[in-house]
């Protein structure tokens, strides 16, 4: 259940809306250029973790969009923050803790760097916009598809402009459910430890390789759920308004609903599906 919050006006809302659209189609458009792959700049974390000289390029062109409507908003993205969960966990809170402007855009500027850096079609920009701690705007631009899903808070979740409601789907034994390959060490050895408990209860489970994307389909019902062990803030945002208001849910592992800081997610078309996957996962040892 979303969290009743003071909302800018609704003139406010639609700007920060028409902003984020066109500073993703903008980004957009790099990563289409771009679309046979790209050379690795250097990788974070580890080996699997990439970064290419495009997702700082994104990154820019999203900042300057944004911040030439709306200058005095602080902004957060992933390649200004070192790479690890803490470095990232610190970022959001230092954000949330110190913001005068009360708005905060949050954006990864490439979500599926991996699959980008192999020409894989599955790669895009994740933006969203929070006011005093809440995400009120989300939008997930796939140039790929030209694909647009946006959402702001109350009014629902669309793409291309048609609304859009998650899957109806009852039971787990009917749930495709997405889930990730993650770079990290410990996020790895859970979504390991989950494969064989939720495999077998599930109709299928697909690794895309983009959180944004997954929670996307989520949102529109091609994906039943999507659950990852450690995301980032950026990973998330968008697409946690896209699913709840599509109709779904976006909670944490022990169900508590996704905030800002929330690193282990699970995002589905809510009700019974939601709890028995993350039955499932407890099962698992997945906490």
């Amino acid at each position: 259940m979303s969290k009743d919050i003071e909302l800018p006006s609704s003139e406010t809302l639609d700007s920060l809306l028409d902003v984020a659209v066109q500073a993703s189609k903008l980004a957009g458009e790099i990563i289409l250029g771009n679309a046979g792959g790209a050379d690795v700049l250097k990788s974070k974390a580890n080996s699997r973790d990439l970064l290419t000289l495009i997702d700082p390029l994104c990154e820019k062109t999203i900042r300057e969009t944004v911040l030439a409507t709306f200058p005095s908003h602080d902004f957060l993205g992933e390649e200004d923050v070192p790479p690890g969960k803490e470095a990232s966990a610190a970022a959001i809170s230092a954000k949330l803790a110190n913001n005068p402007s009360q708005y905060l855009w949050i954006v990864d500027p490439i979500d599926g760097t991996s699959n980008f850096v192999h020409g894989m079609p599955l790669c895009m920009p994740s933006v969203a916009v929070a006011y005093k701690g809440e995400v009120v705007v989300g939008v997930i631009h796939d140039p790929h598809r030209q694909e647009t899903f946006s959402a702001v808070k109350s009014r629902g979740a669309y793409m291309n402009g048609e609304r859009i409601r998650v899957g109806e789907q009852s039971t787990i034994g009917d749930a495709i459910v997405g889930m990730g390959s993650p770079p990290a060490e410990e996020s790895m050895e859970m979504s390991l430890a989950a494969l064989p408990v939720l495999m077998p209860r599930v109709r299928t489970i697909r690794m895309i390789g983009s959180a944004a994307l997954m929670l996307a389909w989520v949102a529109n019902g091609r994906l039943t759920a999507y659950w990852e062990y450690d995301l980032s803030s950026w990973d998330v945002a968008a697409g946690s308004i896209l699913i709840e208001e599509a109709g779904g849910s976006m909670t944490d592992l022990e169900n508590e609903r996704w905030n800002l800081r929330t690193r282990k997610i699970c995002g589905s078309n809510g009700g019974r599906v939601h709890h028995e996957i993350l039955e499932a996962l407890g099962e698992a040892g997945v906490v």
